[in-house]
C-alpha cells in the first residue's frame, strides 16, 4: 500500500466519521436555545481569516474545491456567551440551506453555493446537489470548529445544537474527494 493510498483511505474514513457524528447529533432532540445569547450588533467583515484577533466568534466560509469566491467570507461575530452556531451564522450574514430530510441539521448550500444546476466535478464524473437527503460523501460542506487555543476539528454536533463561545472559530468548508481535507491553519 502506498502512502497516498493510506492517506486517501484515512481521509475517507475521517469524512465518513464526521458525517456519521453529524447525523447522530441530528437525531437527538434539540434543546430550546435562548434568543438573547448574542448582543444585537452587526458582524464585522475582514478580508482574511487571519486579519486580527476576534473577541467573539470568527466565522469563515471557504468554498474550497469549488473555488466559488462569491460564497467565501471571513467575519467576526460579537458574542459574550455560548451562542447557537445557527445564530452565529445568521449574525455573520451566512445563509445556509439544509436538505429536505434534514432542514436544520445539515448544510447543503451556503450563500447559494453550490447552485442546484452547478456541476461538481469529482473523481467519478460530475454531480449536481439536489439537497434532498444526505449530501454526497464525496462533495459536501463540512462544519469545523476551533477552540480559542487548539486545532481545527470536525463539529460533533449540527447547527441546531452546536454552541459557540467567545474566542472560538467556526468554518464551513466545501470538500470534493476529500480536498481540501481540513481548514487552513
Amino acid at each position: 500500500m502506498t502512502l497516498t493510498t493510506i492517506r486517501t483511505a484515512a481521509a475517507s474514513s475521517l469524512a465518513a466519521a464526521g458525517l456519521l457524528f453529524t447525523l447522530a447529533a441530528c437525531s437527538a432532540p434539540a434543546a430550546t436555545q435562548p434568543t438573547t445569547s448574542a448582543p444585537a450588533s452587526t458582524a464585522t467583515s475582514s478580508s482574511s481569516a487571519d486579519s486580527g484577533p476576534c473577541t467573539g466568534v470568527k466565522v469563515i466560509v471557504d468554498s474550497g474545491a469549488l473555488k466559488q469566491a462569491a460564497a467565501d467570507k471571513s467575519v467576526c461575530v460579537p458574542v459574550d456567551a455560548a451562542t447557537p452556531a445557527s445564530k452565529v451564522l445568521e449574525e455573520a450574514g451566512v445563509k445556509t440551506v439544509g436538505t429536505t430530510q434534514y432542514p436544520n441539521e445539515l448544510i447543503c448550500r451556503v450563500n447559494g453555493v453550490p447552485a442546484a444546476d452547478f456541476e461538481i466535478v469529482h473523481k467519478g464524473g460530475t454531480y449536481k446537489e439536489e439537497c434532498s437527503g444526505m449530501p454526497a460523501a464525496f462533495a459536501y460542506w463540512a462544519m469545523w470548529v476551533k477552540p480559542a487555543t487548539g486545532d481545527w476539528a470536525y463539529a460533533q454536533e449540527g447547527l441546531a445544537t452546536l454552541q459557540m463561545k467567545p474566542g472560538e472559530s467556526l468554518e464551513l468548508l466545501f470538500s470534493v474527494d476529500n480536498e481540501p481535507a481540513a481548514p487552513k491553519a
